[in-house]
Order: structure tokens, then sequence, then C-alpha cells
């Protein structure tokens, strides 16, 4: 009994605004697969592998908005035509690709110590941007502000119990950036 070798096709991904591919890419290939193996991008992680501890999560930007989808069980293929973020897309870098600046996200990581071996924090960097940018476009009340972290960031399994502090940097940041939280005052909040 032989293995047949999976049947493949092109696949041309965007990913962190620029242009990947095209590129022969098995068709039951999954996306972390292709970023790892394929790109070279090997900050979005591979957890469990079922979809359920998010460390694979990547964002993809279209029609219903900037949204988190787990690329651990997930198709390569799904993504061809959507606009997808990685980790590694979120720092702005030079033309020779030295870093210049952590996102805001990522810098309130940073300061709050947030993680310990970092293997989950590609999600938790992911999910808190998705909030942030929903926020901006649809600011809520401050006393809803932790039910919403909550909400965003709770189905992230981090192993190292880094719970704590990523929340805190999350609310920290929604409470300290303008436009974020509407109606009541923010004072003391935090």
């Amino acid at each position: 009994m032989s293995i047949e070798p999976s049947k493949t096709r092109p696949l041309t991904l965007q990913i962190n605004g620029r242009a990947r591919g095209p590129m022969d890419v098995p068709e039951d290939m999954m996306l972390v697969d292709v970023l790892h193996e394929y790109l070279g991008l090997t900050g979005t992680r591979l957890g469990c592998g079922q979809g359920e501890c998010k460390a694979c999560t990547v964002i993809v930007d279209d029609e219903r908005g900037p949204r988190e989808v787990r690329s651990c069980i997930t198709g390569a293929h799904y993504f061809q035509g959507k606009p997808i973020r990685t980790v590694e897309g979120h720092a702005k870098r030079d033309d020779s690709g030295e870093l210049v600046e952590l996102s805001p996200v990522q810098q309130a990581f940073l300061d709050h110590f947030s993680f310990q071996c970092g293997y989950c924090t590609p999600g938790f960097v992911n999910a808190a941007t998705v909030l942030l940018e929903r926020l901006a476009k649809s600011p809520i009340d401050a006393d809803e502000v932790e039910d919403a972290i909550t909400e965003a960031l709770d189905p992230h399994l981090c192993r190292c119990t880094g719970y704590v502090r990523y929340y805190q940097a999350v609310k920290e940041l929604i409470l300290e950036t303008p436009g974020l939280v509407s109606g009541s005052s923010t004072e003391g909040a935090s």
C-alpha cells in the first residue's frame, strides 16, 4: 500500500500588507503550516492543534471587520483573497526591517510583564488588537470594559497563568486610549 501525496494548487496570500505567492500548497494544509514552512513566519504558534488554545490565532480583515481565525484548524486555501495579519505585522519596521516601534498592545504587554514563556502571547496580542480596533469604531462605557476584555481574552489559554497581567495591560490600554470608552468617566477605573 502506498500513500499518495496530497494534491496541490496555487495559493496567493495577503499577509501583513504584502502579497505572498503564488505557491503550490497542498489542498489540505492548514494556514499555520504554510506560515511556518513556506513563508518563515513562525510567530503564529501551533499549540494544541485543535483550535482550543488559540495560540495560532491570526487576524482576518474582510467585509466582517477585523476578526480572529484559528490557523491550526483552518485550511490555507480558505484565506485566498482575505487580508491576514500575523503577530509579525503589528510592530512598525523601517525599510531595512529593523524594529522602529512596537504596537500599543505589544508595548502594554511588555510594560505589564504579561507573559512568562510567551508561547501564547501571539494569540493574546491578536485578540487584544481586534478588541481595540472594534472599540475604536464602537466605543463602550467604562463599566463595560472588564466584560469586553473577558469576552475577548477568555477563549485564549495560557499554561503559565499569565491571565491577570494580560487583562491588566489591556484594561489600562483601553482606559488610557482616547476614543475607546464613552459615557461615564474613566477616572479611578483602573
